[in-house]
């Protein structure tokens, strides 16, 4: 049997994968450092559109376990942006009733963006109009592994662990599961993102780059996703 989507209806849970800030910026022969700064002005303006739409969850792939092997100094020049995106943007987000959520290995970043991702969480816990995450030092099978490190650590026997059990125990805890993964650039792998998460989600690849990827675009991901014939395996 095949469930249709309603014309009107869109998702709960969109997850992006901000890829392309680099190609970008060398198809413009400029640093790929400038890249990034668009990429994260791009990621405000998201946010925000989201945000008018109604999407009740947003989650976006910042930084993957993999990057860690990029140059020192661009992994550098990427802790920056995001320690001051985290605590530029936490009051606004408080203000807004959007909730500031971190997804990854929060132990392997700098000590000062820890820091402010922390209290962008303590500042917005208690806000539920829009959940936002933002993975940086993540990778899926990471997340599962810590997950199941959780489960072993509560002592949940073995014939008590169900998919609930883990996904409770997920970085997107208490979360919907992801119904749009959208990955910019033209790229067309998942790259350890949601792979638990996303199992059933509708996934779209623009070709364009994500500093590129604007309210036009996004809507574009909207309609095609409405267009989609959701089957859940049946």
């Amino acid at each position: 049997m095949k469930i249709k989507q309603s014309k009107n209806s869109l998702p709960q849970h969109i997850g992006i994968m901000i890829d392309g800030n680099r190609r970008w910026a060398k198809a413009r022969k400029i640093s790929s450092f400038f890249g990034h700064k668009k990429g994260i002005e791009r990621v405000i303006e998201t946010i925000d559109y989201a945000f008018t739409k109604k999407i009740k969850v947003l989650s976006l792939y910042g930084f993957s376990t993999e990057n860690w092997k990029r140059s020192e100094e661009e992994v550098s020049y990427l802790m920056n942006l995001f320690t001051e995106f985290a605590r530029k943007y936490a009051p606004s987000f408080k203000k807004k009733g959007i909730q500031f959520r971190h997804l990854g290995n929060m132990e392997k970043l700098p000590k000062t963006l820890q820091k402010e991702l922390k209290k962008a969480q303590k500042l917005t816990k208690n806000n539920n109009k829009m959940f936002l995450n933002i993975a940086l030092s993540y990778g899926g099978r990471d997340e599962i592994v810590r997950a199941v490190q959780k489960i072993i650590k509560k002592k949940i026997s073995a014939d008590k662990v169900n998919e609930k059990v883990i996904m409770n125990n997920l970085d997107t805890k208490g979360l919907p599961e992801a119904d749009l993964i959208i990955r910019t650039s033209g790229e067309m792998r998942l790259s350890n993102f949601l792979p638990f998460q996303g199992t059933y989600a509708e996934l779209y690849f623009p070709k364009i780059c994500w500093p590129d990827f604007n309210k036009k675009q996004f809507d574009l991901a909207l309609k095609e996703f409405q267009r989609r014939q959701r089957r859940f395996g049946k």
